[in-house]
């Protein structure tokens, strides 16, 4: 009983994080800058969401640097600026980012 107890528990943890980084990465979406040049669906000023994760894949390394120095040449001509986020928030907005495929 045990050996499938553990498992189960582990999904759900797994689970309860993966709800926890979506709240989270939204909250964030809001409050910071990030709406003003994106979307999920459509390039505003910059790609969309689901562009950024078709090319990346699961990159989480390079879009959370991108999010937190910039970019620039990667989608066009326009710059992305470095923006205010902490480590653990660009963390988090990468995850989500890449997660919209």
């Amino acid at each position: 009983m045990k050996k499938l107890l553990i498992p189960l528990f582990s999904v759900a943890a797994l689970a309860a994080v993966q709800t926890a980084t979506a709240a989270d990465a939204e909250q964030l979406l809001s409050t910071k800058a990030c709406l003003a040049c994106h979307s999920v669906e459509n390039k505003l000023v910059g790609p969309s969401y689901k562009e950024v994760a078709a090319k990346r894949g699961d990159d989480v390394a390079t879009v959370k640097a991108s999010i937190m120095n910039g970019s620039a040449g990667v989608y066009g001509p326009i710059p992305m600026p470095p923006n205010a986020v902490t480590d653990e928030e660009a963390e988090v907005l990468a995850v989500w980012v890449l997660s919209q495929k």
